[in-house]
């Protein structure tokens, strides 16, 4: 890692060169006339947009004769930049296995946005989707360099470059490493839990008239993990700090899971008149998930059944996409409208699953193929009445009858979305054969509903924003834990497995969001959830009953000279007792428990975020209240897993622009 770095560091210059030479003429969408005397590059000159924007035709504002995106500059705020693990940026509305790195679930349920064929593994899903690509448009190199040291061996850096070869062709790429040792029983530094990389590479062009335009990139994730199984704790009393050291007792030694992820994606437009443009987008995708145990022998009392008993394990299971889609899109006055043809093709492949399958199946070396073809119709809408009211609305229909229909709402006053899906069981759910599991169901669609509306009022310095969320889930699919039985009636062995209700979960979420802004510089934010169940047949979800987020900051200069503006403060977060949910190893999935509750813990974090002229720096000090409880005692997150110790974190960013 630190080798890449080094590498990225020193070709920027190299790649730069004739980039920031002086030129004849003026730059197109910039008034830098004179770049060879003094440093006028930086975070305004430098501006990215993401594909999404491109695809909704943004405003454009004119220079000369021709017409410029309205692009984002770099982004140079520290609010909330302390927030470097995934947990902590995304709100604390997922959890994990108490380790950077980990496998993620939400605490509140969300809809996918895929109605079609799936695998069926989301627990990774966040690593990915987290850092999409964006498209830059630069005047000069530009370079980031992103590096944690946290606590206890956890680190994480990004690398990312991007330059103008012209004024209307950009390339760029980044690499973002995970490395985060063990926190139960680390023998020396080094000693990896988590081992995570992820790079892309992009560009995107225009012609001068601005009719055609071509947006590419490409993305790759390999994510290993090495599954510890949680500890084995009886109670809360037992704790304390002696869980991490050499003490501990971990339920797993030699198993690993992985995921690994590409990307090839690609689109372009044609403009034949502002009211008619025609576009293709293309993306080819992998995901394959694996479960390795190379001492199988040492770990046999974890596992509740053995499928096979070779000392050496490995399950895989894959799908391949490929997905076309062809529209038109344009604008009339305040109106996009946008319709769509699309065609995806899938290959579905696990490993051990071999004859035991569906209909529609190819043999092949390592398993079986499942493939197929989906046809979707589909269209989207979007009305702007101002800069700050905007109307969006989306359906897509896949003519087999699943089919997903979205729409959002934005006002000075009113935030309101709804979504409504009617989609495929996942792979893995339906038919499933590992070194612990096999499964074969029959499993319906899924329909799901979800709503939420948030009204907004300033009051001086008073922010507040009222609203609930309502979710309605029917034949919902999950994993559970029970006691099941074979076709033959027997007692089967395995705990954990896919079952499908036969009821609805109808679940209403009251919230309050607010900021209260005192003394000028002093910002208290309060998040407040209040969930109750109107429904929630088996027992199919787990949420607590209270969820709390709050910060109170200080935010601006802290020296008379105004050198460096800081946010200084206090992060915290908050749930009530629950049965979360368990991790279940060998298929990566999460699964319902109503045997080990999570108590409530507070979990309250220090940080002091800081600018500086090339970038920006935090120091946090992670989970307080650990530091002055009895015995050190900790707390659980997941079932059998504990939460971070107290811990020391530091980070720092730097922005070069030449």
């Amino acid at each position: 890692m630190r080798y890449l770095i080094l590498f990225i560091v020193g070709i920027a210059p190299l790649l730069s060169f004739g980039q920031g030479e002086k030129r004849s003429g003026p730059r197109i969408g910039s008034s830098i006339l004179d770049d060879s005397t003094k440093n006028v590059y930086g975070p305004n000159t430098t501006k990215w947009i993401t594909e999404q924007e491109i695809f909704f035709n943004p405003k454009k504002t004119r220079k000369g004769d021709t017409s410029i995106l309205t692009y984002h500059t770099v982004d140079t705020s520290i609010i909330n930049y302390h927030r470097w693990t995934y947990v902590s940026k995304l709100n604390n509305f997922y959890k994990d296995l108490g380790n950077m790195g980990t496998a993620l679930i939400p605490i509140f349920p969300l809809l996918h946005s895929t109605v079609g064929v799936t695998s069926g593994f989301h627990s990774y899903d966040q690593y990915f989707l987290q850092n999409q690509p964006k498209y830059y448009d630069t005047k000069s190199p530009y370079t980031r360099i992103y590096i944690v040291w946290g606590g206890y061996g956890r680190a994480t850096t990004a690398a990312e470059f991007s330059r103008n070869i012209s004024p209307r062709w950009n390339f760029g790429f980044s690499y973002k490493p995970i490395l985060v040792d063990k926190q139960i029983q680390r023998q020396r530094k080094g000693d990896r839990h988590v081992i995570g990389q992820y790079y892309d590479g992009y560009t995107g062009y225009r012609t001068k008239d601005d009719k055609y335009s071509v947006y590419f990139n490409f993305q790759r994730m390999k994510h290993r993990v090495k599954e510890n199984g949680g500890i084995n704790v009886v109670t809360s009393e037992s704790l304390t700090k002696g869980i991490y050291d050499q003490n501990a007792n971990p339920s797993l030694v030699s198993t690993e899971t992985n995921e690994l992820r590409t990307n090839f994606h690609l689109f372009h437009q044609y403009k034949i008149h502002d009211a008619l443009q025609v576009y293709h987008i293309a993306d080819r995708s992998k995901q394959r998930n694996g479960y390795n145990n190379y001492k199988a022998f040492q770990d046999t009392s974890y596992f509740d059944h053995q499928e096979y008993e070779n000392d050496t394990l490995f399950d895989r299971t894959q799908i391949k996409t490929f997905q076309n889609e062809f529209g038109v899109k344009g604008n009339a006055s305040r109106l996009f409208y946008n319709f769509y043809y699309k065609m995806r093709k899938f290959d579905l492949q696990n490993n051990r699953l071999q004859n035991n399958y569906p209909d529609r199946t190819q043999e092949y070396d390592e398993g079986v193929v499942y493939s197929g073809y989906e046809n979707y119709v589909g269209g989207r809408i979007a009305f702007e009445l101002d800069s700050i009211t905007k109307l969006i609305g989306s359906a897509e229909y896949l003519l087999d009858g699943n089919y997903r229909i979205e729409g959002n709402l934005n006002t000075p006053w009113l935030d309101a979305s709804i979504k409504n899906t009617l989609a495929k069981p996942g792979f893995m759910q339906n038919y499933y054969r590992g070194a612990h599991d096999l499964w074969k169901n029959f499993f319906t669609n899924s329909n799901s509903l979800q709503a939420n509306g948030f009204l907004k009022g300033r009051f001086g310095p008073l922010f507040i924003s009222p609203g609930f969320t309502y979710t309605l889930l029917s034949k919902y699919i999950f994993l559970k834990e029970g006691d099941y039985l074979k076709e033959d009636g027997t007692a089967d062995e395995q705990k954990v497995k896919p079952v499908q209700s036969s009821g609805l979960q109808q679940v209403v979420s009251p919230e309050v969001r607010m900021e209260f802004v005192f003394l000028k510089k002093f910002h208290f934010r309060p998040n407040v959830i209040y969930t109750r169940f109107l429904q929630n047949a088996d027992g199919a979800l787990s949420i607590p009953k209270l969820f709390v987020n709050a910060q109170l900051a200080f935010e601006g200069f802290m020296f008379k000279k105004k050198t460096m503006y800081t946010q200084v403060g206090f992060d915290v977060h908050w749930h009530s007792d629950y049965y979360s949910q368990g991790y279940d190893v060998a298929t990566q999935q999460f699964y319902i428990q109503n045997s080990d509750l999570t108590k409530a813990f507070p979990l309250v974090d220090v940080f002091f975020n800081g600018q500086f002229r090339k970038g920006k720096f935090f120091i946090r000090y992670h989970n307080l209240i650990q530091a002055f409880t009895l015995n050190n005692q900790g707390y659980i997150i997941t079932p059998g897993y504990p939460g971070l110790r107290n811990i020391l974190d530091f980070g720092f960013e730097l922005l070069l622009f030449d």
